[in-house]
């Protein structure tokens, strides 16, 4: 695992009853605790921690520790409050089957299930899958010694733990393989689960014998593809109705999210991607019931149970993957800075549109705030700008990554480098040396003028980043006497307002000193003697002077000059 694998999330909780809420992220470990410990020395901070986030590239799930917890005031808060779920204790095996044990069991028991091909629901209900954990020995050991530990901050002895939860895991294991041997779990067709299902509504240990059935009709399967294709091909048998209904598709539900949640499954599903943006956009699609590609028959037929709003929790599943994958710090685009930019964006226009039932907004922000935060590091704006010769360039360059990003901080960061780059004297030297025409470089800094404009940065940055545009296309503007020019070598005043106001319709100038000149040089060429008299004669011919006083004050308005004052300026 490398250092970009690992990361460390400083959260904080302003009010002893409020939960904990990110403050910020950092690479560096020493400098994560001390913003933990300054965050700690606030009036306002009722309590901090600092999160070691590993990521598993093998798996794609990150691994949470907390290193560091303090505050002014301690409060017990409910299980339900907290951002992570504390392994919670099984007194009897059918604890075994709920719904947050088969998620320990899943975390636990990765790479065994991995191995085999198994999900938990088939693990948890065959009895030859129970043999082989058991053989395995030390795995099935290893995951018992992680729940004790886990148990063992209640006060209980861990060795006592370890002996209490290998008796019920016994049981558990005894009760299937009992259960197997007396055919408790029927051999059904693909056609008969849904009179199963009806047939097991009302009975106590219906979710168990139906889960043990599917569990074994999928035995034959060979690959995750050939597994969920198999379990969605049961789908069109469910009950139309009742309790019957309810236990049918919450079995298929929870069987389908286990495949898909596993990294690997979906990996072997999607098949070969050119990189891990483009197969996080097939999980996109997927996820919002529009994947449609032969080559993923099984999510193809995912997407339309999805498109149909059903499996709910699958999709679910699928939603947490992609925030998984955002968050990690796997490149979506090795190749290009530039294309992963535009993946992201690709994503994240599209997770946009997602049901709010299914993905949860705030963890969506908090995902591509993360990722943007890496975007704007100081190594990735190196290879960003890699290549550009001219400061121009690269200031076009920074505006594209600023409409890929999001984040207040990571704006923040990204408008300091971009203000620098402003500030350097190269970027000045560029303009006003250049041997390009002088118009050609005025209309580049309104260009980058209006781009910066329409950026999201906030309005005092955008306006400090405009008005430095300003005063170098000011400074263009003088060396180079254009405004000088056009009064020496127009004498008629009609053509030099017509020239003069061509610049401004044409964003060729910068707004700000530039226009406000060129604005004033209107307004006074417009009082010449004779001005009214030229504009006319220039009019087209027939052309009624109504006519051409209305577009001469159309003129003056997409110039930023009111037309009832220039036209008061008018002089015949």
């Amino acid at each position: 695992m490398t250092e970009r694998d690992i990361h460390f999330e400083v959260f904080v909780r302003p009010d002893p009853k409020g939960a904990w809420a990110m403050h910020d992220v950092s690479s560096v470990r020493e400098k994560a605790l001390a913003m933990a410990a300054d965050l700690l020395r606030a009036d306002k901070t009722a309590g901090v921690k600092v999160v070691k986030e590993s990521y598993d590239s093998e798996t794609g799930d990150y691994l949470s520790l907390t290193i560091f917890e303090d505050g002014h005031t301690k409060l017990k808060l409910e299980a339900a409050e907290e951002d992570a779920v504390p392994v919670l204790p099984c007194f009897k095996p059918a604890d075994l089957y709920s719904q947050h044990a088969r998620a320990t069991m899943a975390r636990l028991l990765r790479d065994f299930l991995i191995r085999h091909k198994i999900t938990v629901t088939e693990l948890i209900h065959r009895a030859d899958c129970l043999n082989k954990l058991e053989a395995a020995g030390t795995v099935f050991q290893h995951a018992v010694q992680k729940v004790a530990v886990a148990q063992a901050s209640s006060g209980t002895p861990v060795q006592h733990l370890i002996k209490a939860l290998n008796e019920l895991a016994g049981k558990a294991m005894a009760r299937v393989q009992r259960d197997a041997r007396r055919g408790l779990f029927p051999a059904v067709k693909a056609g008969g689960f849904g009179t199963l299902a009806v047939k097991l509504a009302t009975d106590g240990d219906g979710a168990y014998i139906f889960n043990g059935a599917l569990a074994l009709h999928l035995t034959p399967c060979a690959s995750w593809s050939e597994k969920l294709l198999a379990l969605l091909a049961i789908l069109p048998n469910a009950p139309a109705d009742g309790d019957g209904r309810v236990l049918f598709m919450n079995a298929i539900d929870a069987l389908a999210a286990e495949i898909v949640s596993s990294s690997t499954a979906l990996q072997e599903m999607i098949g070969e991607s050119e990189n891990l943006g483009q197969a996080l956009m097939v999980l996109v699609e997927l996820f919002l019931g529009l994947l449609a590609d032969d080559n993923c028959a099984a999510l193809t037929a995912l997407s339309h149970q999805f498109a149909a709003d059903e499996l709910p929790t699958a999709r679910i599943a699928i939603a947490n993957r992609i925030i998984a994958e955002l968050k990690s710090g796997r490149r979506l685009c090795p190749a290009s800075r530039l294309e992963e930019l535009t993946l992201l964006r690709k994503i994240g226009n599209s997770l946009v549109l997602g049901d709010a039932r299914y993905i949860s907004h705030d963890n969506l922000v908090a995902a591509f705030t993360l990722r943007s935060r890496r975007l704007v590091s100081a190594e990735s704006i190196q290879e960003y700008l890699a290549g550009l010769s001219t400061p121009d360039d690269r200031l076009e360059r920074l505006f594209i990554v600023e409409e890929n990003i999001v984040g207040t901080s990571n704006k923040k960061q990204l408008a300091f480098i971009l203000q620098q780059t402003l500030a350097s004297p190269a970027f000045t030297e560029h303009f006003v040396n250049s041997t390009a025409p002088v118009i050609t470089r005025l209309r580049r800094l309104s260009d980058l003028q209006a781009r910066a404009r329409r950026s999201n940065f906030r309005d005092e940055t955008r306006e400090e980043i405009a008005d430095c545009l300003d005063r170098v296309a000011a400074e263009v503007e003088a060396r180079g006497k254009v405004f000088k020019s056009l009064q020496e070598n127009l004498a008629d005043p009609a053509e030099r307002v017509m020239a003069i106001l061509k610049l401004c319709t044409n964003n060729a100038l910068t707004e700000g000193r530039v226009r406000g000149k060129a604005r004033d040089m209107v307004l006074t060429t417009l009082a010449h003697p004779g001005f009214l008299k030229g504009y006319l004669a220039q009019s087209k011919a027939g052309e009624a002077p109504e006519h051409a006083m209305n577009e001469l004050a159309e003129l003056l308005e997409l110039a930023g000059i009111p037309p009832e004052d220039g036209m008061k300026k008018v002089a015949a």
